[in-house]
């Protein structure tokens, strides 16, 4: 069963790295994009990335070779662990380019993923020396153990798929997330409609027009400017305005990492949110913080079309 498991979450990540549109998104901001010299080459790298967990996932599933399949496993886990490493020794504020919603650091969560996928390999490569004779634990094809064993079997992928959703999943946006819209939905915001604040009752909260934004193709066009998180928000006449700060390269003879910096400024409905029916409009602007002059950073890049905002 762990063969069935390791391959499921190994073709689910390389399924949505090779075919998901929002690929870019993933590769923004990880030590591929710096290493490769741009976003569109970063993607590409990505890409590749997903096509071999997906051979890997397929053989893990279908194969009954479990001392191919596992060392395969293994040697993947391997790299994804090793690579990590490399990111964080040379880019510590670069994202792993796991799935496009975590662009946080590389942290403890990333290993935990690429250890997952090792010790799963190192399992099933455990069963293919038992086949083979060789002192280890005994196995077979996981057909075979649900055949066998199905009550033991069921109850292992239970738990190793709810292990599975805990490292590449997103528990906060599946679990707290509604919550806090139904406590919203009860109660109001706390910052919007309130005596006297004359806020927008209909507004959403911030951090659902954050999490809007970083979906969006008007993020994808400027995320290799963005160096921060949110800095600062306000609303104006219907629009809500978010303010990253970030730095402009100077070209391509700049020293890495050298730059100026800039304002990069969202304009967007106040009023959008995940249910709104259609995207909304999201307008950007990137202005040079030391001029006051706005900054083309869409020069020479690839625009996955997000529109451009006039007078933001």
């Amino acid at each position: 069963m762990i063969a069935l498991l390791v391959g499921g979450v190994l073709g689910w990540s390389g399924s949505t790295k090779l075919f998901g549109r929002n690929t870019p998104v993933q590769a923004s901001g990880t030590v591929l994009e710096r290493k490769l010299g741009g976003l569109p080459r970063a993607t590409v790298a990505l890409r590749a990335v997903g096509a071999a967990e997906l051979l890997v996932a397929l053989a893990l599933v279908a194969l009954p070779v479990p001392l191919v399949t596992g060392a395969l496993a293994a040697l993947a886990g391997a790299g994804f662990a090793a690579y990590l490493g490399y990111a964080r020794a040379t880019a510590p504020d670069s994202s792993c380019g796991c799935t496009a919603r975590d662009k946080a650091p590389i942290g403890v969560r990333a290993f935990a993923r690429a250890g997952f996928v090792l010790a799963g390999g190192a399992v099933v490569l455990a069963d293919g020396l038992a086949a083979a004779g060789l002192p280890a634990p005994a196995g077979g094809p996981w057909w075979a153990e649900l055949r066998d064993r199905p009550g033991a079997a069921l109850g292992l992928l239970a738990a190793g798929t709810a292990l599975a959703w805990l490292l590449f999943g997103d528990p906060d946006r599946a679990v707290r997330l509604p919550l806090r819209r139904l406590r919203l939905r009860l109660f109001g915001h706390p910052l919007h409609g309130g005596p006297g604040t004359g806020g927008d009752p209909e507004a959403v909260p911030v951090e659902g027009s954050v999490e809007l934004l970083e979906r969006s193709l008007a993020w994808q066009t400027v995320i290799h400017v963005v160096r921060s998180g949110l800095r600062e928000h306000w609303d104006d006449e219907g629009w809500r305005f978010l303010r990253y700060t970030g730095l402009h390269d100077t070209g391509p003879g700049g020293a890495e990492g050298a730059g100026r910096p800039v304002s990069v400024v969202f304009a967007m409905d106040a009023k959008a949110g995940l249910d709104s029916p259609r995207p909304p409009v999201i307008r950007v602007g990137v202005v040079d913080e030391e001029t006051g002059e706005r900054v083309d950073v869409t020069a020479g890049r690839e625009r996955p079309g997000a529109l451009l905002g006039e007078g933001v």
